[in-house]
């Protein structure tokens, strides 16, 4: 996974299962192995029978998405492209886990802030939060996040005035995120 400002991005490559440097016939064939193992009428018959390795149909769509893109010349290029744009961005920034990170809690909406050196702040909110698939709960003194895939995963932020940016890591083991936060 890589991320976007505060977007979380799955790697098309790693949803099909092969290397960046494959070849049009190898993703080919990852494709439609995928394609037919998560298509939605055989993951209705394998909730059925409970079989819990097996996904939900969202698996079904991104894989076709990533078919879609990584499947013609043209559109793949561009991708291969912002992808190397992205993991520069990720390799020149400085690391921070959840921990880290102060939280103003204005009712409806939580935001979570990291100090940049310029005196500015990184932030995340809530809001941003629940769009990349975290789910946010509360028990008085303490935020918890929980993750809806048990995936670890990282998001580039900006500061808000200069040009540095922090990665902040989620460690999505047991599907709860590092520790909780406590409300200041």
């Amino acid at each position: 996974m890589l991320s976007s400002d505060t977007s979380i991005l799955k790697i098309h490559y790693d949803i099909l299962g092969v290397k960046e440097d494959a070849c049009l016939e190898e993703i080919r064939i990852s494709y439609r192995s995928a394609i037919l193992n998560f298509h939605p009428d055989k993951m209705q018959k394998a909730n059925e029978t409970s079989y819990p390795e097996h996904g939900t149909g969202d698996q079904f769509l991104e894989i076709r998405r990533a078919w879609e893109l990584l499947g013609n010349i043209q559109s793949r290029g561009v991708y291969d492209t912002k992808l190397r744009a992205l993991r520069q961005d990720a390799i020149g920034a400085e690391d921070v886990t959840f921990e880290d990170l102060t939280v103003e809690d204005a009712g409806d909406v939580v935001e979570f802030l990291y100090q940049c050196r310029c005196s500015d702040y990184y932030s995340i909110d809530s809001l941003e939060l629940g769009e990349m698939g975290f789910v946010l709960s509360r028990d008085r003194s303490t935020i918890s996040l929980q993750s809806r895939n048990a995936l670890p995963a990282s998001v580039v932020l900006p500061c808000g005035s200069c040009s540095l940016k922090v990665r902040l890591f989620f460690n999505a083991a047991n599907t709860t995120l590092q520790g909780t936060i406590t409300l200041l």
